[in-house]
């Protein structure tokens, strides 16, 4: 199968994605999907053809591979570039009215799914098609590349017979599974993550916390949300070039650190700040230590990635 990453974008991947993706081994992750996303731009209207991929809707995600091209979006939902490439290939989705399905795929939420396609950061892309993974790209583009990308994968869709649609009632389109309720405080949280107003989100996680000091949600929402205020209003050139400049200064690599990691690169950001504390003691360190442990919760503790860095961290420390 000719592929759009043989053209100059990822290299192709050998795994076969059924016998990669053991789905009984998936572990249900209803508190993740629980937990509130941070606000991401505007994209297309709701359509039955953008889906949220779950344990339950996996199976039918590849099932319909056969019918038409699922394209994957790995995404991290507090990464401005990963909400920019949402917004371009949800539009699209919709404009294709069926001939595709867009997946969604939270790494923070589903971090075996992100490994059976072995995602290294978000945003990633890639597509199924007869069940076979079809690499597209890596990290942010413009919005003509990404078409070029999605134009060209229906090009080998339908060298591969894949030219069905979900829009003539033959197969509807994986419903996304219902999520509970959000607890008061944190859908208080949500609705201002909403409306931009992060210290108002700030405050709720805060009020859950102090009600409920084991409330992993609300510790990683926190952390999330500082993580918005942080960046917000950085001038990323001028960020680099005073990290650059600043090796022992804390405040600049932990600026730089939270750029890297909203940019989707979560072990270079995890690794200049374990640098930083091999290097230094004191004050400084402790604070580049009490600031790693908070984007550990941004990126979720069970993530393969975090487990690593702990363990780069203790070695840093001892």
């Amino acid at each position: 199968m000719s592929t759009p990453a043989q053209r100059g974008g990822m290299p192709p991947s050998s795994m076969n994605l059924r016998g990669a993706v053991d789905l009984s081994a998936l572990k249900a992750r209803a508190d993740a999907a629980a937990r509130p996303a941070p606000a991401r731009p505007a994209s297309a209207a709701p359509s039955p053809y953008v889906v949220e991929v779950t344990e339950q809707t996996f199976p039918q995600l590849v099932q319909l591979s056969s019918q038409v091209p699922v394209v994957v979006n790995l995404r991290a939902i507090w990464s401005d570039q990963s909400n920019q490439v949402t917004a371009v290939l949800e539009a699209a989705t919709v404009a294709a009215d069926g001939s595709m399905l867009l997946a969604n795929v939270d790494l923070q939420a589903q971090p075996q799914i992100a490994q059976a396609f072995q995602a290294q950061g978000a945003p990633t892309v890639v597509a199924v098609v007869k069940g076979q993974p079809v690499p597209l790209f890596e990290g942010a583009l413009p919005e003509q590349q990404i078409l070029a990308y999605l134009d060209e994968l229906m090009k080998v869709a339908e060298a591969n017979g894949v030219t069905g649609s979900l829009n003539d009632g033959s197969q509807p389109a994986p419903a996304e599974a219902e999520k509970p309720p959000l607890p008061p405080l944190h859908q208080e949280a949500f609705d201002a993550i909403e409306e931009g107003d992060y210290p108002t989100a700030a405050a709720a996680y805060r009020r859950a916390l102090a009600e409920q000091p084991a409330d992993a949600d609300a510790k990683a929402g926190l952390a999330q949300v500082e993580l918005m205020q942080r960046v917000q209003d950085l001038d990323a050139a001028d960020v680099r070039r005073r990290g650059a400049d600043g090796p022992d200064d804390v405040q600049a690599q932990l600026a730089v650190a939270d750029l890297d990691l909203t940019g989707g690169h979560v072990e270079d950001a995890f690794q200049r700040v374990i640098t930083f504390i091999g290097r230094t003691a004191g004050e400084d360190r402790e604070t580049a230590r009490k600031r790693l442990l908070d984007l550990f919760d941004v990126v979720g503790v069970t993530d393969p990635r975090v487990v690593k860095a702990r363990g780069a961290l203790a070695r840093a420390l001892f």
